[in-house]
């Protein structure tokens, strides 16, 4: 048998092994199928984040007054004319809403995948090469998670500017930490299955390695973790504008919520100037929390052969126990 006959016989080898290994994992052909529309939890939230998605992108046929034109009286009550009444300026609660789902959803999923693209490429490199480099990066990722969130938003703010692409960026960079160790610890494991061993065998590159065998493994994983830190983003932003270090030219609901307060909207009983924005973001944060639990549930071993998964959590019957006793 020649040298070129082994190398091939390897290569096809390694490609079956490869295969095998990714059976570790759910299947990707029905991933969708089998992790989110086989779970009605995760089912549930999808619908409710899509639902949310549709009116942020169609704001401007769904709102029925303009976001900045006055079309009522101020702080005026719930009815046929403006759904959700009106704010202290007497502009339809209903539209700014609507409008203020764009900000929040924009700086959601945006600052989401910031995160994502730091965290898991710091994940992916130190969990790959290991030794030194691992050192580094953890080093530095402890760093960032020392750093308190609010006090590091206000100085960005200071010196920065308060726009929308600054908390886009701050946001990312406060939460890259948590997904950079999650694929750490993904990446290596899966550095140490035989097919990864195999390939490099017979001469795979670094990079080759990276792409065609560790990263498709952790990818679903990076993705179900994205979704969790939509959640988080979501109500970062909301903190953020509620404490007056939001954009003030955009629209949001955390920004509606600090306009409630300041125009006194409690002390005039007008709850429907503070309850829909407040609702609406628990709402978009549980939604993304469901769908990013159950693909985290279905992907991450750790918790799925720990048991550690929060539905899972229960009480055990005392088998025998009591009879005994």
């Amino acid at each position: 048998m020649s040298h070129a006959t082994t190398s091939t016989d390897l290569a096809r080898d390694d490609d079956k092994s490869a295969e095998a290994g990714i059976e570790t994992t759910p299947d990707r052909r029905g991933f969708v199928r089998t992790t989110i529309l086989g779970q009605k939890q995760a089912l549930i939230g999808l619908i409710i984040v899509l639902v949310f998605v549709l009116i942020a992108i169609f704001a401007p046929l769904l709102a029925p007054y303009s976001p900045t034109e006055k079309t009522g009286g101020i702080y005026e009550a719930p009815s046929s004319a403006h759904w959700l009444g009106t704010d202290d300026g007497g502009v339809d609660m209903l539209s700014l809403m609507i409008y203020g789902s764009r900000v929040s959803l924009e700086v959601g999923f945006a600052a989401a995948i910031v995160a994502m693209v730091i965290g898991g490429s710091v994940g992916v490199v130190s969990g790959f090469f290991g030794g030194g480099v691992d050192v580094l990066l953890m080093r530095i990722t402890d760093i960032f998670l020392v750093i308190p969130d609010i006090p590091l938003v206000i100085v960005v703010a200071a010196i920065f500017g308060r726009n929308l692409l600054n908390i886009i960026l701050i946001i990312g960079i406060i939460y890259w930490t948590s997904t950079a160790r999650l694929i750490r610890a993904q990446v290596k494991s899966v550095r140490e299955r035989v097919y990864v061993k195999r390939a490099r065998s017979i001469g795979a590159g670094n990079n080759r390695l990276v792409f065609k065998h560790v990263l498709p493994q952790v990818a679903p994983l990076l993705i179900a973790n994205t979704v969790l830190m939509i959640a988080l983003a979501v109500f970062l932003e909301t903190y953020i504008a509620f404490l007056g270090l939001g954009d003030p030219s955009t629209i949001s609901w955390g920004k509606l919520i600090e306009n409630s307060f300041l125009g006194n909207a409690v002390l005039n009983n007008a709850w429907w100037a503070v309850v829909p924005p407040g609702l609406a973001v628990t709402v978009v944060i549980l939604a993304c929390t469901m769908v990013g639990q159950s693909m985290e549930d279905a992907l991450n071993p750790r918790l799925k052969v720990g048991h550690l998964a929060v539905r899972r959590f229960r009480m055990r019957p005392l088998h025998g126990k009591l009879e005994s006793e």
